[in-house]
């Protein structure tokens, strides 16, 4: 079959690769030139598809990266995985939008359409469908499929990807979800069939709300168990010997990527916009982890206090720009709060990330943003030495983490990866 994948990013790419190793005729579409232009020439900047998965796939014309609007023509199946992201605190689904109405110019009898970018329960049935119809000219559920499955990559994560995941399927009529489901069954080991569109778009925001609540409660518990002198972690790691009943969630800096710091409002909004009321964990879990680069800052200062220092002229290496280790993904991370907070405090900021690359996972530095314009140095021992104090922020495996407590006057761990005398967690 000939497949449209609306957006290339960390769920995209992947999706487009593994339809097109499967047997596919697969176009990847992006709006974004300077990803296509990389793409072309077999670059990837996803860690989860290397550049040798991409290159056969081009070699073979499997897979064509495109932003030419009509390259899409004549698709038998089209997902769109383009960002959702919050303006205001207000869904933003411009993106989806533009992609109805690119593929309702060119959707024919017989195809089928597929979301997946994140969004609020009723999307897909309330404001997708009527775009395909009024573009097309045809009915949703009649003349074409219409369908939703929750995206569930997880950048970086070597155990969990795309094909061995779970991936939940739905459609708008019952041959709608059989035309999805049989697609999907191509691409991963197990589908999972919901009843309707709305059920699927609210286990993705289920699924995000739930870590979102669990690590705001992990968060809140640091800060209170610093206060009173007690070991966070080691609670943490004798709860977690218990075989039921409690699952593992560890404290961080702050959340990062779409899913968490976005995915939970659109429930809060969808609830509140639908019902006049609020939802009171996903408010508080946002306050919460909202907040944890401010208190990160504030542990980071009172260390230099104790050491008479003040933030303002004090040299600080980050280590890690990425919200989590392993991955250049910097979505939403909080390392971009951390640098503004001490920026703006009179520090000297410099960091050390090996996955996050100027140009590809951060703006150029033309377009501002403290991710771009941070002062970038690789963590040497004579950097680790100079800085008044480090701070792990993405425990990523390529530092060198004996070099760290080696040569680091002061190192404060928001992962916990480091023991040591001058090592302080937090």
């Amino acid at each position: 079959m000939r497949i449209v994948i609306a957006g290339q990013g960390y769920v995209g790419l992947p999706l487009a690769v593994r339809a097109a190793e499967v047997g596919h005729q697969v176009v990847g579409y992006d709006v974004d030139e300077r990803r296509i232009k990389r793409l072309a020439v077999g670059e990837s900047y996803v860690e989860d598809i290397p550049g040798e998965r991409l290159r056969p796939l081009l070699d073979g014309g499997r897979y064509l990266p495109t932003a030419d609007p009509a390259d899409v023509a004549d698709f038998d199946i089209a997902v769109i995985t383009v960002p959702t992201p919050l303006r205001d605190g207000v869904p933003d689904l411009s993106f989806i939008e533009a992609s109805a109405k690119l593929l309702a110019r060119h959707l024919k009898r017989g195809a089928t359409v597929v979301l997946e970018s994140t969004t609020y329960p009723g999307t897909t049935e309330e404001l997708l469908a009527p775009l395909l119809e009024a573009g097309s000219g045809l009915r949703a559920g009649a003349d074409f499929h219409l369908g939703y499955s929750p995206e569930r990559i997880d950048p970086g994560n070597p155990q969990w990807k795309l094909e061995n995941t779970p991936k939940v399927v739905s459609g708008t009529t019952p041959d709608g979800l059989a035309a999805v489901a049989g697609f999907y069954g191509q691409l991963v080991e197990r589908t999972v069939p919901v009843s309707s569109c709305k059920e699927a778009e609210l286990t993705k925001l289920l699924e995000n709300t739930f870590r979102h609540v669990n690590i705001a409660l992990v968060n809140e518990l640091a800060m209170f168990a610093h206060d009173l002198g007690i070991d966070v972690w080691e609670a943490i790691d004798a709860a977690s010997t218990k075989p039921f009943g409690f699952l593992r969630f560890t404290p961080g800096p702050g959340v990062g990527g779409h899913c968490l710091p976005i995915d939970p409002s659109y429930l809060s909004w969808r609830v509140e916009r639908a019902l006049g009321q609020s939802f009171r964990f996903v408010e508080l879990a946002n306050d919460v982890n909202s907040h944890m680069p401010d208190y990160v800052v504030r542990r980071l200062a009172e260390a230099l206090n104790q050491r008479r220092r003040s933030v303002n002229g004090s040299r600080v290496l980050l280590l890690g720009l990425a919200y989590k280790k392993n991955t250049g993904d910097a979505r939403e991370t909080p390392a971009a709060r951390i640098v503004e907070l001490l920026t703006r405090q009179g520090a000297e900021v410099r960091a050390a990330d090996p996955h996050v690359v100027v140009g590809v996972h951060v703006a150029e530095p033309h377009d501002a943003g403290p991710l771009a314009t941070v002062h970038r140095v690789e963590a040497t021992p004579e950097e680790l030495a100079a800085a008044d104090a480090v701070v792990l922020l993405a425990d990523h495996d390529e530092f060198d983490y004996a070099a760290v407590t080696a040569h680091a006057r002061y190192v404060l761990d928001c992962r916990h990866r480091l023991t040591g005398a001058s090592v302080e967690v937090l």
